[in-house]
């Protein structure tokens, strides 16, 4: 009976997983829940799996990871690039090494972010569609992540099972001989061929002019007989049904930028508004305000040079998430204004105050240069537009690069093991100024570290219930007809089909346990079974919410679903048929 409720289990997860309408980590707690309700594991060890050293590990990864960023290192080391005028592909191709390798000792997504304004820079400054730089660079992420033991949250949950079946870990680059093999051919297949198949969504042109401003930005007057003379800002709510965004107010040459909710309306003032043309026209026949012409200058005149329009995109971990503009009191919380959405290339305009805000979501926001860079950053995003890069200063690249390197020799020489030596790294970071204390926690990706620590328990359930073996056996049915490799193969096969629709840590956690019953019923090695989990958890190429990165460049990309799989599936098959031979030659059965 355990064993069909942990299945039970198991297929709910998958199914909201795969459904996409509740958070990964809600899901995990969902079926953490489940199983202490249902006497699978006891409440008193419910929690057990959030002092997993892997949940640890991943934690602080995510710390030294921003460490290395807010140094400056990558944007340091892209410089070159900026200055040269490189062909498409040379440029591309070290775009892609740059994430790879950066992905191969920090958080991939981390990688990706501070890459993608630079590659949109490039990629406007030279007339490509942005397009054709983000998806290979996002797939270049996932490649550079498998190469070591600290790459990817798969890897280190890989080497926790190694443990505790063999009492032997994976080492730090125990996962290099294989994946170093599979990141050159797949960067090779991508910045030669695969890129083509990326479709170009928008010309650099039409990048530039995404948002068509002017089609719902106008100006309108209060004239003698307006409804809005001594009225208060908030007010202004009754004609417009929340449809009407103010953005700013002109009064005797005066601009007053984002005004108070008790900001009041005097004749003569010039009122910046934003909305559908439909109901711009409504609210001026309900206001009786009268529309600002374009032969007008009033607004040109007064208008602020320090005032500035930033592209920015909404990342996996931002606090704005299921909220919109309207809830979060956008332009008196963060002292900015929400022009636009666009989302999977699809301009928003529509009451945009009341959409709530989606990974990859591009916002087009309006705000004082002094300050919209802290707003966004308070907001969780990542500016596109506008970006001033942070070439680092000498002395952080350093102390950064030096701290990890420590972390490194001390992982490497077997003095520490690798959650406390990245502890370790972390606290120096902090200690050395690398970035301020009140950012510690703000740089760990907590809904990852919730996902780990509330699944790793029906890994375990699944292993103890007897649900790991019988899979394992149904599998093993083959075993006698087929020569051993193609088990391996499809091993892989299935984890790469799972880490497409559902997190990749997630996968990882419910496979190992069928690999190594897997390993156990042929009686083979362990290893190269656990390897082919290692590498098909980290090649969700096929879709975009197969993996945080996907889904970052989505928006920007303006990517449909289908695009991925132009250029995913032809990467997983070059990948299966590289790998399963790499894995056999440095772990043979």
């Amino acid at each position: 009976m355990e064993k069909e409720i942990v299945f039970g289990i198991l297929v709910l997860a998958i199914f909201l997983f795969s459904w996409g309408k509740l958070r990964h980590d809600l899901v995990a707690i969902i079926c953490l829940l489940l199983l202490v309700i249902t006497g699978l594991i006891p409440a008193d060890e419910s929690f057990n799996g959030f002092a997993h050293p892997a949940v640890i590990t991943v934690a602080m990864i995510l710390v030294v990871s921003h460490g290395l960023a807010k140094s400056g290192l990558i944007e340091w080391l892209a410089k070159l690039l900026m200055e040269k005028n490189f062909p498409f592909t040379v440029q591309l191709a070290i775009l892609c090494g740059m994430v790879c390798i950066a992905s191969a000792f920090m958080n991939n997504v981390g990688a990706l972010a501070m890459t993608m304004p630079l590659a949109i820079h490039i990629a406007n400054k030279n007339g490509e569609s942005p397009s054709s730089y983000l998806m290979p660079i996002s797939f270049a992420s996932l490649l550079g992540g498998m190469t070591t033991l600290i790459g990817t949250p798969p890897n280190i949950i890989i080497s926790t099972f190694m443990a505790e079946q063999s009492g032997e870990k994976f080492s730090m680059f125990d996962f290099a001989p294989v994946g170093v093999g599979l990141a050159i051919v797949g960067l090779l297949f991508i910045v030669l061929i695969g890129w083509r198949l990326v479709p170009k969504r928008a010309s650099n042109e039409d990048e530039k002019n995404k948002f068509k401003i002017d089609d719902y930005i106008t100006e309108v007057q209060i004239v003698e007989d307006s409804k809005l003379i001594d009225e208060p800002h908030r007010s202004i709510h009754q004609f417009t049904k929340g449809n009407i965004q103010v953005l700013n107010i002109i009064r005797g040459g005066q601009m007053t930028y984002a005004p108070g909710r008790n900001f009041v309306f005097r004749e003569n003032d010039v009122i910046t508004i934003q909305g559908d043309p439909d109901d711009i026209k409504s609210f001026i026949d309900d206001s009786k305000t009268s529309l600002v012409g374009k032969e007008k200058e009033t607004g040109e005149d007064v208008k602020p040079e320090n005032i500035t329009l930033v592209e920015a995109v909404v990342m996996s971990n931002a606090n704005i998430i299921n909220t919109t503009a309207a809830q979060l009191y956008l332009s008196y919380r963060y002292g900015i204004n929400l022009l636009a959405i666009s989302r999977q290339n699809q301009k928003i305009s529509k009451r945009i105050d009341h959409v709530k805000f989606q990974v990859g979501d591009v916002l087009l926001v309006q705000g004082d240069q002094d300050k919209v860079d802290e707003a966004i950053e308070r907001m969780g995003c990542l500016p596109l537009a506008d970006r001033k890069l942070n070439l680092g200063q000498p002395k952080k690249i350093l102390l950064s690069v030096g701290i990890f390197t420590l972390s490194l020799a001390l992982i490497i020489s077997g003095l520490l093991p690798v959650q406390i030596a990245f502890t370790i790294a972390a606290l120096l970071m902090v200690i050395f100024k690398i970035f301020p204390i009140r950012e510690l926690y703000k740089s760990i990706d907590w809904p990852v570290i919730i996902l780990l620590g509330a699944l790793l328990p029906l890994g375990t359930a699944l292993e103890t219930s007897g649900g790991a073996s019988w899979i394992a056996e149904q599998l093993l049915t083959f075993k006698d007809s087929m020569p051993a490799w193609t088990i391996l193969a499809l091993v892989l096969i299935i984890t790469m089909f799972l880490s497409d629709v559902i997190n990749n840590a997630a996968t990882v956690v419910l496979m190992a346990p069928i690999a190594l019953n897997i390993a156990s019923g042929m009686q083979v090695n362990i290893e190269p079974f656990l390897m082919a989990v290692a590498v098909g958890g980290s090649c969700a190429f096929l879709t975009p919410i197969g993996h945080q990165s996907n889904t970052l460049v989505m928006g920007p990309g303006g990517y449909k679903f289908t695009d991925y799989l132009r250029l995913g599936a032809p990467l997983e098959i070059i990948l299966i048929l590289v790998g399963i031979p790499l894995i056999l030659l440095f772990w043979p059965l």
